[in-house]
């Protein structure tokens, strides 16, 4: 066990290391509970991305301290109420299993035992030692999750604005791991077993990267020998993320219809940009990505919705960990066209550099102010670092802050001119087709 005090300007994170987890703690008196968050992450892979996404559903089932779900979730109870849940996402080609929960912070309580301690006791329990029947993972939980993840995944098939958003995905990269889903797919699910399954979840914890965080009262030589107590892994290596971004250039736009019972069309298009969240020019980008689709000022929604009146919603979306930007609009199917012409003269409008004063101060103080909000919440803290320890960069709030309102519309242009269409999807009604 190993701690060295690194603070990074302004965030102030104390970091160290407990059998090749990483930890990393913020002291404040800023909030009023404790935030823990425990990421992991996995390569995005065909064959373990749906067995991955189901782990963390079986965990929430149980743990070897408390084996029943009643028993667990009462323990939740007997400390004052703490919540626990998990997220599961992508960050470019990783898989990302996040793991969060919040407990009141011990000042505000009379409790003859830290909860901060009980809190990181139950977190470490829950995801390193799982309930177990023999030497599996527990078959009823297993089968019972695995129907609450394909109610999940079909969700997505039935709110056609994220089906229609994840097909474009899957096309635009269709050679890519990042076409996957981080939930999986159907049709593997059925086929999971509590052998293999049970396997790949030692294998995450020894081989996965961990990063265990704590934001509160408190500090790193409080913190560490608990995580040393209570999170039960043996790692012979220190594990690091790879986020090596391939710019791929387009080199030709790929134009993918498909027909399903909808009455609305979805006007999808995925674009590349050269550039990524480690990137001296993502400032640049994230201005490209406001000033064209991400606020309700932008040109998307300005001019397809608003003036042209040809879309029910328009907007962009950029991920800054791939290197690449998407469009959502919903439009009247006949409309197709017309919106797509649209769409492009506003692509067009960017590389000229017709960008309005007032269209580049409203989009600054959009992004400073979410940017100022995330000191708020020690959870948007947390993963706001956790991006720099992924992507390998040094970001502070303030610093970025700084670097958007200092950018200029020629570094906007030079983004623009760039960025290349890589592929438009449509989802439409059946009429007319087969």
């Amino acid at each position: 066990m190993r701690g060295v005090v690194s603070p990074l300007k302004d965030t102030q994170f104390q970091r160290g290391t407990v059998r090749n987890v990483r930890v990393h703690v913020l002291p404040t008196e800023q909030f009023k509970t404790f935030a823990l968050s425990v990421y992991i992450g996995s390569p995005l892979d065909e064959e373990t991305v749906t067995p991955t996404a189901l782990i963390p559903f079986v965990l929430r089932r149980g743990s070897k301290a408390y084996p029943q779900t009643k028993q667990f979730r009462e323990r939740l109870d007997d400390m004052y109420g703490a919540g626990f849940g998990f997220d599961i996402y992508k960050r470019g080609d990783y898989q990302m299993l996040q793991f969060r929960m919040d407990v009141i912070q011990d000042e505000f309580v009379s409790s003859s035992r830290s909860l901060l301690e009980q809190a990181i006791e139950f977190m470490g329990g829950a995801i390193t030692e799982p309930a177990l029947e023999g030497r599996t993972l527990v078959r009823k939980y297993i089968e019972s999750e695995k129907t609450t993840l394909e109610k999940r995944l079909q969700a997505i098939v039935n709110d056609k604005v994220k089906y229609a958003a994840e097909r474009c995905i899957e096309e635009m990269c269709s050679e890519e791991p990042y076409r996957l889903h981080p939930l999986g797919k159907l049709d593997v699910l059925e086929s999971i077993e509590a052998e293999p399954l049970t396997a790949r979840f030692h294998e995450l914890l020894q081989s996965a990267p961990m990063d265990v965080y704590v934001v509160g009262n408190t500090n790193l030589e409080q913190v560490l020998p608990w995580i040393d107590r209570y999170f039960s892994v043996q790692r012979s290596a220190a594990p690091s993320y790879s986020l090596r971004i391939e710019h791929r250039n387009a080199a030709q736009v790929k134009e993918v219809v498909e027909r399903l019972d909808v009455s609305q069309g979805k006007l999808n298009m995925g674009l590349r940009i050269p550039t990524s969240y480690a990137d001296e020019s993502y400032p640049s980008a994230l201005l490209y990505n406001g000033i064209l689709g991400g606020y309700p000022h932008s040109k998307l929604f300005t001019n397809v919705r608003e003036k042209a009146s040809l879309a029910y919603y328009a907007s962009s979306r950029l991920d800054g960990h791939k290197g690449i930007m998407t469009i959502q609009s919903g439009i009247e199917i006949a409309n197709y066209e017309k919106a797509v012409t649209i769409i492009r003269e506003q692509l067009k409008a960017m590389e000229e550099g017709k960008i309005s004063d007032l269209e580049l101060q409203q989009t600054k103080a959009m992004i400073s102010g979410h940017l100022r909000e995330l000191q708020d919440s020690a959870f948007e803290w947390i993963a706001f670092d956790f991006n720099n320890r992924l992507s390998g960069a040094e970001r502070t709030v303030p610093k970025l802050i700084e670097q958007v309102e200092q950018t200029t519309p020629e570094q906007i242009r030079n983004i623009a001119q760039k960025v290349q269409l890589d592929t438009i999807y449509f989802l439409r009604d059946r009429k007319g087709g087969e």
